[in-house]
């Protein structure tokens, strides 16, 4: 059955889908690589902010305590900061600042996370630690002015409901330090955005609590965060996990949680940001590198900004170090581009929805219609993606009568990746998975990651034309329609006569 797409459109295309996406350490950015891929995913998608971890750990290098005359003193610096963020900041990117983790000079105790161990414990000087966070955003005011600084939103922390990213997850440790750090922020000036707590998944009612913290104490809140992931527990293989996932529908659940929760009391209303999603919370599943996540993912990106203001991929691109330097340029990593600038599927799910247009013509569970300013109409498409391991489908039918306005013809674009074409993962096990590809394998393997591309002119009848998209195995596919309102070819023009034979009619 063919599914009419409505000519009125029914809303405008949210971009919550770009507003952030998720990257490694702070000091990561530093780096050649990382820098590269960044420039590429902004010419082809264009997200408006980046948040990570570190910009306060050692590794950033922005706290030093010295001793001078018999006292100790604190200098903050800010080499690699600038750095980094003139980086972002030339590259059309701005941060989506987290605050954290502890700098071990100022740490209450010795507990870290991943290989680079950011200290988790709180401050052993609140004072200090509020002093802390006033410079940093002091110099970032100073060197950025206060207008630009005011559109970079500041988390305080990362999940704190786990042991292992807050000591003993020490609840009411978290609310201190959240209250302390927003007036802090608040102090250098009142229109910088604070918000928290930036849970991870399973930990509803630390939200609930929360609200009900800054509320009664009045603290200083211009939005809540929380992350959002749909994998069961790890199963360790050397290098790597294996995970069950739930469906992609837990994760717009997830993000549609906080305002839910928030609903009819005196948070409701304020903007919810979705600060990491994926699949997986492991840098080291292989799913992440897969047709299938793409396809797994469509309906996420299609749907999420309508439950919230924001929702981060986690991360851009594979120079990411939580578990490690990463021991094959495939190896399961959160980003959408590995090391050294390969395509992942599920960049180009990203880099479709790029080119979609700002109204939205219509929904369905296996597609998204957008039409641009100009005419032009986006659809989205993806075949299903079965998380208890079934057959993949092969042949899915997205039938559409699509509204194109007046026109002789419509001009489509088509683009797509699966099983079968815009695929660098699997032609890298066809390759026998070299760990460090030599740089003509590195060619071929980009060369495999760019989309399937078709064209073709179809038929217009009232305004209308009749799509048939036949999706392979986890496909994603980008079908664009351009009226073609006027026909320039001219009038002695023959195609039977390219190769020059036969007579003109009227010779």
């Amino acid at each position: 059955m063919r599914a009419v797409v409505p000519d009125r459109a029914q809303g405008r295309l949210p971009d919550a889908w770009r507003h952030c996406v998720g990257t490694g350490r702070f000091d990561l950015a530093l780096r050649r690589d990382y820098q590269e891929s960044l420039a590429l995913v902004q010419r082809e998608i264009g997200f408006r902010h980046i948040r990570g971890h570190g910009l306060l750990s050692d590794g950033a290098g922005v706290h030093r305590p010295y001793e001078h005359a018999g006292e100790r003193r604190v200098r903050h610096a800010f080499t690699y900061v600038d750095q980094v963020i003139d980086a972002y900041l030339d590259l059309g990117i701005r941060p989506f600042l987290e605050l954290g983790f502890m700098p071990s000079e100022l740490a209450s105790g010795e507990q870290t996370v991943f290989w680079w161990r950011g200290n988790v414990t709180p401050p052993r000087s609140w004072s200090e630690w509020a002093e802390l966070v006033r410079a940093t955003l002091a110099h970032l005011v100073d060197r950025y002015g206060l207008d630009e600084v005011r559109t970079w939103p500041i988390e305080v922390w990362n999940e704190p409901n786990l042991k292992e990213f807050w000591q003993d997850a020490d609840e009411a440790a978290y609310h201190r330090l959240y209250e302390v750090t927003a007036h802090a922020v608040k102090e250098v000036d009142a229109g910088l955005l604070v918000g928290g707590p930036a849970v991870s998944p399973g930990a509803d009612e630390w939200m609930t609590r929360f609200a009900e913290f800054v509320t009664a104490r009045d603290v200083p809140l211009d939005f809540v965060s929380r992350h959002a992931y749909s994998s069961g527990p790890a199963q360790h293989v050397p290098f790597g996990v294996y995970q069950t996932l739930m469906p992609a529908s837990a994760l717009l659940e997830q993000f549609a949680t906080p305002r839910r929760q928030l609903a009819g009391g005196p948070l409701a209303g304020v903007p919810v940001h979705v600060t990491e999603f994926n699949s997986s919370y492991r840098p080291d599943n292989p799913i992440h590198d897969t047709a299938f996540h793409a396809a797994y993912l469509a309906p996420v990106l299609a749907g999420g900004g309508e439950v919230c203001d924001s929702f981060a991929y986690w991360t851009f691109c594979d120079v990411f170090e939580e578990t490690g330097v990463p021991t094959s340029i495939f190896h399961g990593g959160f980003g959408l581009l590995t090391h050294r600038q390969i395509k992942k599927p599920t960049y180009h799910l990203y880099a479709f929805m790029a080119r979609m247009g700002e109204e939205v013509l219509a929904r369905g569970a296996d597609h998204l219609v957008t039409r641009h300013g100009d005419g032009r109409v986006s659809v989205l498409a993806w075949a299903p993606a079965d998380v208890t391991g079934g057959t993949p489908v092969s042949g899915h039918a997205v039938r559409l009568s699509v509204p194109v306005g007046p026109a002789g013809s419509a001009f489509l674009l088509r683009s797509s990746v699966g099983e079968e074409q815009g695929n660098a993962w699997a032609a890298w096990c066809e390759m026998g998975r070299p760990r460090s590809p030599r740089p003509r394998e590195l060619e071929v393997l980009r060369e495999a990651a760019e989309p399937a591309r078709s064209h073709r002119a179809l038929p217009v009848a009232d305004g209308r034309v009749e799509l048939d998209l036949r999706l392979g195995a986890h496909e994603v596919t980008l079908a664009e329609l351009t009226p073609v309102r006027r026909d320039e070819t001219p009038p002695w023009w023959d195609d039977r006569r390219l190769l020059g034979l036969g007579e003109e009619e009227n010779a």
